[in-house]
């Protein structure tokens, strides 16, 4: 647990709530059942207490009244501090992680004398104030519920956990029990990731307990967290509509599982495309074949050809022909063309145009209609991908605006300027700034400067869009420390574009 943010990654939240019917005993059947389903499936659990010193925390007149919601089930069902203190140990003897929902200040006490992992803020405790402070001043991680809240409710609330320094996530949550799958509204985890792209997302459930496809839908909109109300029927105890049994918690975890797999990426950063699935493609391709026979040396042009099935192994495909393309050899008519498509400079620079519009694509960055963009490639565009940038030329005025755009691998040499001055901001992906020696390490929305006559380099490993102000950029005012780059004119290590 030395990495905070890794306690709320792929967890799942068993929430035992009153279900112990005010019996240690049955608490702790109920913890061992779920520490078997945590092991069965090689999950990282927790399992989730209810903390509220009843004592204050019913009002004295209402204390005993039978016809208050809630309050007979409180009561009947009442824990003190040293049965609790029992649980959280059987949750540990399990392996599994503590966490507790603190419904008043007194609750939040005993998780930290109990060394709790985790705080739950419930979703009728979401706007309590004077509660959440208390919460927020504890250093322990938390996980706020966001049932029956509005966006401009969670904008507070991320706010108020941000200013105090707080490692928190938020689980989108339908407060009805049992939540009818109408109303469950899961495209609300695609915004809420969108909109805290720093805060881990998960999902709280309330719907029937025997729908493990909710939770599946749930993987795939991007939950890392799943939590469920957990029980332990018996004779003479039965679950409520929307606690599952030990049995329905294991479909659920299973059902979460086999989502995961099916949405992980099995490549970092790309789409993994198995050999398997390049050979079915292949089987459908079509090749390309001589219409007529073809001397060597011939430029092939579309009526030169036809494309047919099937398309052998090192067969030039129809996707891969142009007209212009030279034989190597002669051809008899209906002969295979085996020939390789010519990798020119164009092919290089369209190629690393189309990675840099996806890249601003997938960081929502709109540029307009009006700029100039610029490759700069420094040891050819042969080498491009190794060392170079995409510089898009917005404004150049007594003040200037750039987006500047680092491929995933990409290194931008050592330079400095005499006349301009420098701010960067790290708008997507990682960046690394290397000035005069020392380097930074910057994430989304760090800034910094670079100081006239201050030697500096930049790369990344998995692509970054940073934005650039300076003072007025000046042609001819980059000084390269590379003795190969210094020789260059300007014009032999840029391409200008217009439009792309």
């Amino acid at each position: 647990m030395s990495n905070k943010r890794d306690i709320f990654e792929d967890l799942y939240i068993f929430e035992m709530a009153n279900s112990h019917q005010g019996s240690v005993e049955h608490g702790l059947d109920i913890i061992h059942e779920m520490g078997k389903i945590a092991r069965n499936n090689n999950i990282k659990a927790a399992v989730k207490l209810q903390y509220r010193n009843l004592d204050n925390f019913i009002h004295p007149d209402y204390k005993g009244r039978t016809d208050v919601p809630h309050i007979p089930r409180f009561e009947s069902t009442r824990l003190d501090y040293e049965q609790f203190t029992q649980l959280v140990m059987g949750i540990k003897e399990e392996g599994m992680i503590t966490m507790s929902t603190p419904f008043d200040e007194d609750g939040v006490g005993w998780c930290l004398d109990q060394g709790i992992d985790i705080i739950k803020v419930a979703s009728c405790s979401s706007l309590d104030w004077p509660l959440l402070t208390k919460v927020a001043s504890s250093g322990k991680p938390v996980i706020i519920s966001t049932g029956g809240k509005t966006l401009s409710d969670i904008d507070k609330l991320y706010n108020f956990f941000t200013h105090r320094g707080c490692h928190f996530a938020f689980l989108h949550c339908i407060a009805e029990y049992p939540a009818p799958e109408g109303h469950l509204q899961l495209n609300f985890i695609d915004k809420m990731r969108r909109r805290y792209p720093d805060v881990i997302i998960g999902y709280s459930g309330h719907e029937n307990p025997d729908d493990v496809t909710v939770p599946m839908m749930a993987i795939a909109k991007g939950a890392s967290i799943l939590e469920r109300h957990v029980g332990l029927p018996t004779e003479t105890i039965k679950l409520n509509a929307y606690s599952m049994n030990p049995a329905q918690a294991d479909a659920w975890v299973t059902a979460a599982e086999r989502a995961k797999d099916m949405c992980s990426l099995k490549k970092e950063n790309d789409k993994y495309v198995s050999q398997a699935e390049i050979d079915s493609l292949n089987s459908l391709m079509r090749g390309v074949y001589a219409l007529h026979p073809v001397k060597a040396g011939d430029e092939l042009k579309r009526e030169d050809v036809f494309f047919a099935m099937p398309c052998h192994e090192k067969q030039t495909n129809s996707g891969e022909f142009y007209e212009g393309m030279v034989a190597t050899k002669d051809y008899e008519a209906n002969a295979e063309i085996h020939e390789k498509r010519r990798v020119t400079n164009i092919n290089l620079a369209r190629s690393v145009i189309h990675d840099a519009k996806g890249m601003l694509y997938e960081a929502g960055i709109a540029l307009g209609n009006d700029f100039e963009v610029e490759l700069s490639h420094h040891y050819g565009m042969q080498n491009f991908r190794q060392t170079g940038a995409v510089i898009i030329n917005i404004i150049n005025r007594e003040y200037c605006k750039k987006l500047i755009i680092e491929l995933p691998g990409q290194h931008h040499p050592t330079h400095y300027h005499n006349v301009k001055e420098e701010t960067f901001q790290l708008l997507y992906g990682d960046l690394e700034v290397n000035i005069n020696g020392n380097k930074r390490e910057m994430k989304p929305g760090d800034i910094q400067t670079v100081l006239r006559g201050e030697r500096h380099s930049f790369s990344s490993k998995r692509g970054a869009i940073f934005e650039e102000v300076s003072t007025t950029h000046v042609r001819n005012d980059s000084y390269y420390d590379d003795p190969a780059i210094k020789g260059l004119d300007p014009m032999e290590r840029k391409t200008i574009l217009r439009k792309w």
